[in-house]
């Protein structure tokens, strides 16, 4: 029987420490804005210039080819206008020449894809990209990524006027 009266003061004996409880107020970590801009990156280095004449070099060969496209896309164009039933002699001529057209859309496909292993071979290499590089690498893509997209819509086009 003594111990029944002996447990339950011991027990609330354990609850009543000296300390005192934890304050509410504010700590000095909540009185930062977490909406405060960043000064600036810690990586602010400007463009490597190594890695912006290769970008600038993949940029002029989509143009390049992008000027070679124009002529052998337009001459699809003007003999699918023309093509007559599927496997005639007009329709043979502007599958060819759809396939020259396809064939001039190289060097930009190929600057396409160097810039995106330009970008996956640093990020390897060196284990992360720094911001400004970053940019330059997504601008770049997105400069030949537009040309890109517009030959391969153009080509679809013509696909589907001879496929009708």
């Amino acid at each position: 029987m003594r111990a029944h009266i002996l447990l339950p003061s011991l027990l609330l004996a354990g609850c009543a420490s000296g300390n005192a409880p934890p304050s509410l107020l504010p700590r000095a970590g909540e009185a930062i804005d977490p909406r405060v801009a960043v000064v600036r990156p810690m990586n602010d280095r400007p463009v490597d210039p190594a890695l912006a004449a290769r970008l600038a070099a993949l940029i002029t060969q989509a143009h390049v080819g992008d000027d070679a496209f124009q002529p052998a896309v337009a001459a699809a164009e003007r003999l699918a206008a023309v093509a007559g039933e599927r496997q005639s002699e007009s329709w043979v001529g502007a599958q060819e020449s759809l396939s020259a057209a396809i064939a001039a859309r190289e060097p930009t496909v190929r600057a396409l894809g160097d810039i995106d292993a330009l970008g996956a071979t640093r990020l390897q290499l060196q284990g992360g990209l720094a911001p400004n590089d970053l940019a330059a690498i997504r601008d770049a893509g997105a400069t030949v990524g537009a040309i890109d997209a517009r030959q391969a819509e153009t080509i679809a086009a013509i696909r589907r006027r001879l496929d009708r």
